[in-house]
């Protein structure tokens, strides 16, 4: 059973860039902050704004303050001044590729042309395009429309940046016959010419297709109709409760899209879904799924990849019977990562919806679970002496104080209260106390090569900052909403990903180089990061797969290091 997310899928740049507009301001202003009609046309996303305290504004007041964004479809511009008069301070959101249109048609109206939108009359881009006419705008539908309007003396000819690029075609094409003279500029968006192009690509090769976005939005309408034109079965879902089942029971491959308005968090949980009732199919692998999906979910899985890490650490630093210290990093590992997961519960709403509900649904049972690993940990660190055991207190601490008040809120003009109001704190310190944990405490304990220890330091420390950062960009939609500042926030996805890449390439040539002075066997701990290395290259050329797939191979071969340790 084969399940294809589509590369397009999901927000374009310009809508993308609203968001990321609206979240910024919403996150860093004190005052109330508006949307002038709706930010885009996805009833989640506007619901998840209101949650956070923005609010849509449908007419301009007389007076007011704020911020107010104008949305990524643009507006009048007459509407934009209004809302200055008004006293509002307009950040404009408007999409690139749309303001490419504003100017054409603004350049053209001053020369006394007629302005010809393919596009639809009330959507709001459309209603915004009109206003930089100068009231010589028309707009149509389709090729009948177009010849029966008059024939302009001088006409420019536009389309909305959402719309069908055949229809376009076809009016392009009659357009060179039989009115020559029209200035035609082709202003659809390339984002949804690549968008279509690949539903038809791709229902050729899958069975059945599911469109995934907002009812009310213009270019997933289109989309559906593009993906209905193949022949293929196929559906136009807002969220994955709507998905009917039945009709594609017999798909043996399906591929999943969505529009420029459709957030990460519906498309993973619409392909979370999909995969659960394909599991139904066959019972066994169901079984064993649901198995995995609870040790992915409650981080069992990354706990003994952190216990196997211990062991693989020790390899380089020469210590002996590193077990219990294995032993000690999975507890504190277990423990400190279920307490994360539950103070970060807002972010993981949008980001994992499922594993948000998994913790919601037995927080006590978890809780538990975490107090009881935590105090395991702190048992076993005791009876490896008096330093072992405050370090391990130390840093348990210091994760329960992350999201906790520290600098007294009486202290005006500063925004930063608590450990996690540092931007990028998070990604640093996992990486820090998982390099801590499975090798420098491990290392001083049973007193290993002082510079060997210091060397398993960094090799630990740099691939748990590899992990951590790579979660963080399949996460940082979530991340963003909840207001954290991680490092794929503040750098962009593209130059995280690429960090990603040089720290493991410098994970790669630490245990080569080691080869040499320490073990022949160390080479192999190379074989980690390698592996981590061509998920990443995976991801930048192709992204069809879940981020449950990427997050299970990403921390997977941590689980190699103990099979390396046990065979060497």
């Amino acid at each position: 059973m084969k399940i294809s997310i589509a590369k397009t899928a999901g927000f374009c740049m310009g809508v993308r860039r609203a968001v990321d507009m609206v979240l910024d301001a919403s996150n860093e202003a004190k005052e109330p902050i508006y949307t002038y009609g709706p930010l885009i046309h996805n009833p989640q996303v506007l619901e998840m704004l209101e949650s956070k305290q923005i609010f849509r504004m449908d007419t301009i007041p007389e007076s007011g303050k704020g911020i107010v964004l104008i949305r990524a479809h643009g507006v009048p511009p007459e509407d934009e001044k209004a809302l200055a008069d008004a006293g509002f301070t307009v950040l404009n959101a408007t999409c690139p590729r749309v303001v490419r249109v504003q100017v054409i048609i603004d350049k053209y109206s001053k020369k006394g042309y007629d302005t010809i939108i393919l596009g639809d009359e009330k959507h709001p881009e459309v209603i915004g395009l009109l206003g930089y006419a100068r009231g010589k705008g028309h707009t149509i539908t389709n090729l009948d429309q177009l010849k029966a309007l008059p024939r302009f003396e001088k006409a420019v000819l536009v389309a909305q940046t959402t719309q069908n690029t055949k229809i376009f075609a076809q009016i392009k094409e009659w357009c060179r016959t039989n009115t020559p003279h029209y200035e035609i500029f082709n202003t659809i968006c390339d984002s949804t010419e690549k968008r279509q192009n690949e539903v038809r690509e791709m229902a050729v090769t899958h069975d059945a297709v599911i469109v995934v976005g907002g009812k009310f939005s213009g270019n997933t309408k289109r989309l559906a109709q593009v993906a209905a034109e193949t022949g293929k079965p196929s559906m136009h879902i807002e969220q994955a409760s709507e998905i009917d089942y039945a009709s594609i029971s017999h798909a043996q491959s399906i591929a999943i899209t969505a529009g420029a308005s459709t957030p990460n968090w519906i498309i993973n949980d619409t392909c979370s879904r999909v995969e659960q009732a394909l599991r139904e199919k066959r019972p066994g692998l169901k079984k064993v799924m649901a198995v995995l999906d609870v040790l992915m979910k409650t981080n069992m899985i990354l706990a003994a990849g952190a216990g196997c890490l211990t062991l693989g650490t020790a390899m380089i630093s020469g210590a002996q019977n590193p077990g219990v210290p294995a032993v000690i990093a999975m507890f504190y590992i277990l423990s400190m990562q279920i307490m994360n997961n539950m103070m970060t519960i807002g972010a993981d709403t949008y980001n994992k919806p499922d594993r948000a509900a998994l913790y919601k649904r037995n927080k006590q049972w978890l809780l538990l679970v975490a107090f009881l690993s935590g105090a395991a940990g702190l048992y076993l660190a005791w009876t490896r002496g008096w330093g072992y055991f405050s370090m391990l207190l130390i840093m348990m601490l210091l994760g329960m104080s992350y999201t906790r008040t520290i600098v007294p809120s009486f202290f005006s003009g500063r925004k930063m209260y608590r450990i996690k109001d540092v931007p990028g704190s998070k990604t640093i310190l996992i990486a820090a106390a998982w390099g801590i944990v499975t090798s420098l405490m491990p290392g001083i304990s049973l007193k290993a090569n002082p510079g060997l220890t210091l060397v398993a330091f960094v090799f630990a420390t740099v691939l748990s900052f590899a992990r951590t950062t790579f979660m963080d960009i399949l996460a940082v939609q979530g991340d963003r909403i909840a207001g954290r500042e991680t490092l794929p926030i503040l750098l962009g996805k593209k130059k995280s990903l690429k960090f990603v890449r040089y720290t493991l390439v410098a994970a790669i040539i630490i245990p080569l180089i080691l080869t040499v002075w320490v073990s022949p066997a160390v080479y192999r701990l190379a074989l980690i990061p390698a592996f981590m290395l061509i998920l990443t290259l995976r991801y930048k050329i192709d992204r069809d797969l879940s981020a449950n797939f990427y997050e299970f191979w990403f921390e997977f071969p941590l689980l190699f290091a103990g099979v390396i340790a046990a065979l060497s």
